[in-house]
């Protein structure tokens, strides 16, 4: 103990004080890395909460001792990312989060003993609400959902009915197409008996009108269709063209633009056709007619023809007979008719003009340059042929190709070979995040270890100044000057300046004087160079006070 006291003595307060505060910025600054090293990677489980949803899901962690953390204003709750999965699965056996919605577990909460049928109708619109809202907010684009729906009840012994009517409102990222507005009408109006897609409104979180509802959109829906299946139509013919002119003039070095012009008219036609020389044998029907005639009296009716007995030629002197036949004959033929019925359903292909901007080729030399090149008309023609076959293209329909090639503004990356290539790192945003995070860190640590830890050790580690810096006469540094050990006043001998200008304090040892006669001429000199010299030191220590204290305690230590 006593060598530790005298270690700390000899170092002094102001040196243990700064080695202590060293000490703990060290300790605190591995703490912290070794904590935040150690600490689990936080992802959100949940984001755009409502209050209570904050509230109840965070009261469930607290209780399976789970390690969260609150952001945005409580509406975002970061969990340990390998936990998110059975954190949301237990939440989901609670029915959480709600999101201020109520589907059909309301009738799981509550009794029906006792419940009227009034508020039982308006448990199962709520429930209808909620379970649309769920659903609608599951889209990819739909960030939240609110549903209204107006069902009303059938009057007794009334004819009219009232149709069912639906509003709901929508939180979007970015901004819904015609397509996907029209795929939450049905969506509402498949689940509701009775509702209509006509009688459905949209509005989204900006107040913006969507669809009416107004049940008069039939003529809007058809335009709405046409436009998106001529959107569809040149989305599809410019995809197509695009990977075809990927592999030959390199991805991105194309730029392909299609417009469509599409027939909406349905038309139904219907034609016969009869061929004369078809012609075949349908039916015959053949009649013969034979009569037999017999003359005399050439048939005349007289009284003797009319007597009882008499014969019917009686009364003549000849008798004459004649026969004739008749042979008729009907063929009925059946002339072969085609009859064809055609049926052209709206959206097709009018007229197609399709516009493709090539760039050219990029050749790198030796020094890294690159230089431009231009393609030749002998590929433009093969570019051309090629996106008239991709398109199906039709003279005949007035289709329209135009192929270009100039140079685009932003060239590629090239290699030695002159082909682009891409980046040799491609960092998610989870990485650069993490690599921001360690830069920080890296430079949180540089900073404290220059101008925190290196000044204090260098300090700390800093020898005590014990000289003091004289200047040196003219005489003493001449050969004839006194030696540079002299007798002091007490008989000690004492070092004065010496040749480089510098004072310093040697031990003490007692000095006899010598026996030579001429002692007494040569005290006489040295006690005057040693006045010279005093009064040197007096007026350094006048200058330097705290250098001539330290000497001074450095005597009385040695003394001691």
């Amino acid at each position: 103990m006593d060598g530790l006291l005298q270690f700390f003595n000899r170092l002094g307060l102001a040196r243990v004080a700064a080695m202590a505060v060293i000490a703990v910025l060290m300790l605190g600054f591995f703490a912290f890395l070794i904590m935040r090293a150690s600490a689990p990677s936080l992802a959100p489980l949940y984001s755009g909460l409502s209050l209570e949803d904050s509230s109840a899901i965070v009261t469930e962690l607290q209780a399976q001792n789970v390690t969260y953390e609150l952001r945005g204003d409580g509406d975002t709750i970061l969990v340990p990312r390998d936990q998110i999965t059975s954190i949301r699965m237990t939440l989901a056996q609670d029915g959480l989060p709600t999101r201020g919605q109520v589907g059909y577990e309301i009738f799981d909460q509550q009794s029906t003993l006792g419940a009227t049928s009034f508020v039982q109708n308006i448990n199962n619109v709520r429930a209808l609400e909620g379970e649309l809202a769920r659903t609608i907010g599951s889209l990819a684009r739909i960030k939240s959902a609110r549903v209204h729906l107006v069902l009303p009840e059938r009057a007794l012994f009334s004819r009219e009915q009232k149709d069912p009517t639906a509003s709901i409102v929508l939180s979007v990222r970015g901004e819904l197409s015609a397509g996907e507005i029209r795929a939450i009408q049905h969506l509402a109006a498949s689940a509701i008996e009775g509702l209509t897609p006509s009688r459905v409104s949209v509005v989204d979180d900006t107040g913006r009108l969507l669809a009416s509802g107004a049940g008069n959109g039939t003529e809007d829906a058809l335009a709405s269709e046409g436009e998106e299946r001529t959107l569809s139509v040149e989305n599809r013919l410019r995809g197509r063209v695009e990977d075809l002119l990927a592999n030959i003039v390199g991805s991105g070095r194309a730029r392909v633009q299609v417009s469509a012009e599409l027939d909406m008219n349905q038309l139904s036609k219907t034609s016969e056709t009869f061929d004369p020389n078809g012609q075949v044998v349908r039916s015959t029907q053949t009649r013969d007619l034979a009569n037999t005639a017999k003359g005399g009296d050439s048939g005349q009716v007289s009284v003797s023809t009319e007597l009882p007995g008499a014969t019917p030629n009686a009364g003549t002197g000849s008798t004459t007979s004649e026969e004739a036949s008749t042979t008729e004959e009907t063929t009925n033929y059946e002339i072969s008719k085609t009859t064809q019925t055609e049926l052209t359903q709206a959206g097709g292909i009018k007229r197609l003009s399709i516009a493709v901007v090539v760039d050219g080729t990029y050749v790198a030399d030796a020094a890294g340059n690159s230089t431009y090149t231009p393609r030749t008309p002998a590929e433009i023609e093969q570019i051309t042929s090629l996106v008239k076959s991709a398109i199906g293209f039709d003279e005949a329909r007035g289709d329209q190709v135009q192929v270009a090639n100039l140079q685009f503004a932003d060239r590629p990356e090239l290699t030695a070979g002159g082909t682009a290539e891409a980046g040799l790192f491609d960092f998610t945003r989870d990485d650069l995040m993490n690599g921001a995070e360690m830069a920080v860190t890296l430079l949180i640590a540089l900073a404290l270890v220059f101008f925190v830890l290196r000044p204090l050790l260098k300090r700390v580690l800093a020898p005590e100044n014990k000289t003091l810096a004289l200047p040196v006469s003219a005489e003493l540094g001449t050969p004839g000057a006194p030696n540079l050990s002299q007798f002091g006043p007490d008989g000690m001998t004492s070092s004065l300046p010496n040749l480089n200008g510098e004072y310093t304090v040697e031990d003490e040892q007692p000095h006899k004087p010598p026996r030579d006669p001429a002692w007494m001429k040569n005290a006489k000199s040295m006690g005057e160079a040693q006045a010279n010299t005093l009064r040197t030191v007096g007026s350094l220590v006048e200058e330097h006070p705290k250098q001539a204290a330290l000497i001074v305690r450095d005597w009385l230590g040695s003394a001691a």
